[in-house]
């Protein structure tokens, strides 16, 4: 069974984690599911901000309100399912031994809620784009 499917798995059966080499030092656990909750919050935030800028204004064209809503929920769906894949991979690896793994998703995630920051300067700024 390749890796992916074997992590999907655990999404869904976490207590299959125990057959996972051993139990780690278990601050490291409660740590790894601390950061999980933060990407959490962080996905909760992003959808209620997509919603919000649907909601709270309507003075915007459809398509800007519309394109900025859907980039800040779909960046907010992306953040929740990318928290639970890292938490599982995280977790395997501190039950084998093995280095955390790295991940390019911060960075990803960086740059899109910068690319939505500016575009909602422009339109504060110059009004109904």
């Amino acid at each position: 069974m390749s890796d992916f499917v074997q992590s999907l798995r655990l999404w869904f059966a976490p207590a299959r984690i125990r057959d996972e080499g051993e139990t780690p030092d278990y601050r490291f656990s409660l740590a790894n599911e601390r950061t999980f909750l933060a990407w959490i919050r962080t996905a909760l935030a992003l959808i209620g901000g997509g919603f919000a800028v649907d909601q709270f204004l309507p003075d915007l064209r459809w398509g800007v309100r519309a394109g900025l809503a859907l980039a800040l929920i779909g960046t907010g769906a992306a953040c929740a399912v990318r928290a639970v894949n890292h938490w599982v991979r995280c977790e395997r690896a501190m039950r084998r031994g093995e280095d955390l793994p790295v991940s390019r998703f911060p960075a990803l995630l960086a740059v899109l809620v910068a690319v939505v920051a500016v575009a909602m300067v422009l339109v504060v700024a110059w009004g109904d784009v």
